[in-house]
């Protein structure tokens, strides 16, 4: 058959190499100049590609069962199988993510671009797909060039996720044009702006913390891990997992607590400080969590908790003290709303996944079609889960079953 795959992403080029495989003439269309461009972004440019841990609790989406039949005919080991079998090395660190043995995102999109080469796919970098039509059993897919019937046709567009580096929201038109309908789309994994009274001067520090999004007071989403401070707010692998809950609440009345000090409880660190001010009593506030958080960390969280830099540490009583303490645990920040889709990794919200076969991913209303990866109503944790789809929802949309 003639197979169109439209999307030049992870789930793109998994669904053209597997369509390939299988004795198919494909076709791969991207938009952007090259293929995988967006995959040279993800883990700080030595991308994230798996994670051993996986899980359905680690997916998001109107339907969290949808993910199964993908993920387990593709489970972590054989997608691992799977890279080792084209060239890349990988390493797991002990949190599960798995990476390129290395470093380099590039080594990734460069086996995928060289084994949908060898499989005789032919793609067309900088070819945008402007429209897609039902014509009797197949499809005509419309370019600038013109249009070209294809008996099938995967969608692999990915979502308005880093638009700069490919995020985009032709997917959505073009399968709406056959009649699919979409979620509301909200960024996720993505950096949270908060009041910058006290951020602004921590711009690039880094501490690890527990972190908890609250609503009305109320305990809504909950992390822990490395927190960056950035001049406008937060950002870091902690604040990543939270995000989704703060973007899809619109930052109403939501606060950004952390625990700067995870493991050490409150009365443990009062005790800490009371030394401290018992055997340096000459020494001033500004030197009082010296050696427990970052010095401009600390700094900000006396400031914060109402007190001078100045004080003599003899002058301190036992509820300033206190009240340092409780600052160190539970430093706040109000949200004021996230950076939105430029700078997020994922789109939350989709092509309504009840419109799609979870064990084969062809369209329920259009027979022929075919869509994965991010344009579904699927979004995973920080960590390897979204790529983890990718592969495993383009290899079964590569089936053609």
């Amino acid at each position: 058959m003639q197979i169109a795959v439209i999307g030049g992403g992870a789930s793109g080029l998994m669904a053209a190499l597997t369509a390939a495989r299988g004795g198919h003439a494909v076709t791969l269309y991207e938009r952007q100049a090259r293929v995988g461009r967006k995959l040279l972004s993800t883990g700080n440019g030595r991308c994230n590609l798996s994670n051993t841990g996986l899980g359905k609790e680690n997916y998001h989406g109107a339907q969290r069962d949808f993910v199964l039949p993908a993920l387990e005919a593709f489970p972590v080991s054989e997608t691992l199988d799977f890279f080792r079998s084209l060239g890349l090395l990988t390493v797991t660190e002990p949190s599960g993510r798995v990476y390129p043995r290395s470093d380099q995102a590039g080594s990734v999109v460069d086996v995928l671009r060289f084994a949908v080469q060898a499989a005789g796919a032919q793609t067309r970098a900088g070819e945008e797909v402007l429209a897609l039509h039902r014509q009797g059993g197949g499809f005509l897919v419309e370019t600038a060039s013109g249009r070209e019937y294809f008996d099938r046709v995967i969608v692999c567009c990915g979502g308005l996720a880093g638009e700069k580096l490919g995020g985009t929201k032709s997917g959505y038109t073009l399968l709406a044009s056959l009649g699919h309908s979409r979620t509301k789309l909200f960024p996720s994994l993505v950096q949270l702006k908060t009041e910058n009274t006290f951020v602004r001067s921590l711009k690039g520090v880094r501490s690890d913390a527990e972190v908890t999004l609250l609503q009305n007071g109320k305990a809504v989403a909950r992390s822990a891990g490395e927190v960056q401070f950035t001049d406008y707010g937060a950002s870091g692998p902690a604040v990543f997992e939270i995000s989704r809950e703060a973007s899809v609440r619109g930052g109403k009345e939501l606060l950004l607590q952390l625990d700067l000090l995870r493991g050490v409880s409150e009365d443990d660190l009062t005790a800490l400080l009371r030394a401290r001010c018992r055997d340096f009593p000459d020494l001033t506030t500004d030197d009082l969590l010296t050696g427990i958080l970052h010095n401009r960390l600390g700094r900000t969280v006396i400031r914060a908790a109402g007190f001078a830099l100045t004080d003599a540490l003899s002058a301190l009583d036992e509820k300033t003290l206190r009240d340092i303490a409780r600052t160190v645990k539970c430093f706040t920040l109000p949200v004021l709303g996230t950076l939105g889709f430029d700078s997020a990794q994922v789109t939350c919200g989709g092509i309504s996944t009840a419109e799609f076969k979870p064990e084969t991913l062809e369209s329920r209303l259009v027979p022929g079609l075919y869509a994965a990866g991010e344009v579904l109503d699927v979004d995973g944790d920080c960590g390897g889960y979204n790529l983890q789809w990718a592969w495993a929802s383009g290899r079964l949309a590569g089936r053609l079953l």
